[in-house]
C-alpha cells in the first residue's frame, strides 16, 4: 500500500488557532457589545440563540455535498469566505432585527467550516486520530490569546472596535484554509452500516446525541451571560478576559493528556466523569460568584465541561460513524450539541436570567447538566458500547 502522506500538522494547528481566536472575542464580549448597543438579557439570549440555531441545520447540508463529492476543504474555504463577507453587515445597523438577519446569514456559513475541518484533521491523523486532542489544543491556545489581550486592549480603547477586530480574525480563517491540503480518504470498515438511518436507531448513538445536546445547552446562560454576570459583580474587563482565558487553559492541559484518559479509561467513563464535574461548575458560579479563589476553581472546571467532554464525544462520533458518515457524524454531533443545545441553552438562560436572576439561571443548567450525567450513565455506560481505539504510543 502507499505511503500516507506526512501530516501537516502546523498548517491544522493554525488553522484551529485562528478559528477558535474568534470566539475568543465573541464568547466574552459578544454579549457586552449587544449590551452598549442597548439590548437586554432577553433579546441578548436570543441573538446568541440565532448564532447557534443554524448549526441544526447548516452542518447537515454541507455534510451532505461534502460526503458527496469526497471532499471536505473546499467547503471549509467557501464557508469562511461567505461568513467574513456576511459578518461584515454588523457594521451597517445594530437594531435587533438586523443583527438576527446577519447572524442567521453568517453562521449558516461559519458553521460549515469546524465540522469538515474535524473531518479533515482526522482523516490526516489516520491512525494518528488519538492525537487529535494534541492538535486541537492551539484552537484553545488561539482562545487564550485572544480573551485575555482583548480585555486589556478593550479597557484602552473601548469595545467598539469588536467587529472590525473579528473581520481581520474571519479573513485569517480563510487564508490559512487556503493552505491546507485535502486529506485521504479513510477506508470504510469491513462492516459498514447499509443505512445512516440504521445507526441512528442504535440506543449507545442516541444516547451520545441526547446526551451532547443537554452538555451544551447547560453551557448556554456561560457562553451568553458569564461576561454580563461578571460585569454586574464589579469584576474589571481585563479580569473577565483573564477568567475566561483560565478556562481554557484547563482545557489545553487536558488536551495534552487526553489520549492518555482516553486509553486508560475509556470514552464512556470520561464523558460521564466530565458531566458530574460539569454540574459542580454551575454550581459554584451560581452561589459564589464573588468568592474569586471559588471563581477560579470553576474556570478550572472548564478542562472537564469542555476539555475533557469534547475529547470523548469526538473518539465516539469518529467510532460510530466512520467511512462515508464521517462527515455527517461530525455534523450531526455539532449540529446537535452546539446548535440546538446551544440555542435551547441561550433561549432558556436568556428567560432564566429574566424571570429568576442571574443564579437561578445557572442553578437550571447545573440541573441540565445532571440529566445528562443520567442519560450518559444509563445507556453509554456499558463496554459493549465503546468503540475500539488505537492504542497509545505517547
Amino acid at each position: 500500500m502507499p505511503a500516507r502522506p506526512p501530516t501537516p500538522y502546523w498548517r491544522l494547528s493554525g488553522f484551529y488557532f485562528v478559528y477558535f481566536a474568534s470566539l475568543g472575542a465573541l464568547l466574552p464580549y459578544w454579549g457586552l457589545y449587544l449590551q452598549d448597543r442597548g439590548h437586554d438579557a432577553l433579546a441578548i439570549g436570543q441573538l446568541m440563540a440565532v448564532l447557534m440555531a443554524t448549526k441544526i441545520v447548516a452542518p447537515h447540508l454541507w455534510a451532505w455535498l461534502a460526503d458527496r463529492r469526497g471532499r471536505h476543504m473546499p467547503i471549509v474555504r467557501f464557508g469562511s469566505l461567505a461568513a467574513l463577507v456576511c459578518f461584515a453587515g454588523v457594521l451597517v445597523d445594530s437594531s435587533f432585527a438586523w443583527l438576527a438577519l446577519v447572524m442567521a446569514c453568517f453562521s449558516f456559513f461559519w458553521n460549515a467550516t469546524l465540522p469538515q475541518f474535524e473531518a479533515t484533521t482526522l482523516n490526516h491523523l489516520g491512525p494518528d486520530r488519538h492525537r487529535y486532542s494534541l492538535v486541537r489544543l492551539w484552537g484553545s491556545i488561539g482562545f487564550i490569546v485572544t480573551a485575555a489581550g482583548l480585555g486589556l486592549l478593550f479597557d484602552a480603547i473601548g469595545r467598539d472596535w469588536l467587529p472590525w477586530l473579528l473581520l481581520g480574525n474571519f479573513a485569517l480563517i480563510w487564508l490559512v484554509g487556503l493552505s491546507i491540503p485535502e486529506a485521504p480518504a479513510a477506508p470504510p470498515p469491513p462492516a459498514q452500516p447499509a443505512r445512516l438511518g440504521r445507526l441512528l436507531r442504535r440506543p449507545e448513538v442516541l444516547a451520545l446525541l441526547a446526551t451532547c445536546l443537554l452538555m451544551q445547552a447547560s453551557h448556554g446562560p456561560y457562553y451568553a451571560f458569564f461576561s454580563i454576570y461578571l460585569d454586574q459583580a464589579g469584576y474589571p474587563e481585563d479580569l473577565i478576559g483573564s477568567l475566561w482565558a483560565l478556562g481554557v487553559v484547563a482545557e489545553v492541559l487536558l488536551f495534552l493528556v487526553a489520549h492518555r484518559l482516553l486509553a486508560r479509561f475509556g470514552p464512556q467513563r470520561l464523558l460521564l466523569a466530565s458531566l458530574w464535574l460539569t454540574v459542580l461548575r454551575w454550581l459554584l458560579i451560581a452561589l459564589l460568584v464573588d468568592r474569586l479563589p471559588w471563581l477560579l476553581a470553576a474556570q478550572l472546571l472548564h478542562a472537564a465541561s469542555f476539555g475533557a467532554f469534547h475529547a470523548a464525544a469526538i473518539h465516539l462520533v469518529h467510532g460510530y460513524f466512520s467511512g462515508r458518515y464521517l462527515g455527517r457524524g461530525q455534523a450531526l454531533y455539532s449540529s446537535l450539541s452546539f446548535g440546538a443545545g446551544g440555542a435551547l441553552g441561550s433561549l432558556l438562560g436568556g428567560v432564566a436570567w429574566s424571570l429568576l436572576g442571574p443564579a437561578g439561571s445557572y442553578l437550571g443548567a447545573a440541573g441540565v447538566a445532571a440529566l445528562g450525567a443520567l442519560v450518559s450513565w444509563r445507556w453509554l455506560g456499558g463496554a459493549a458500547a465503546t468503540p475500539a481505539l488505537p492504542p497509545t504510543t505517547g
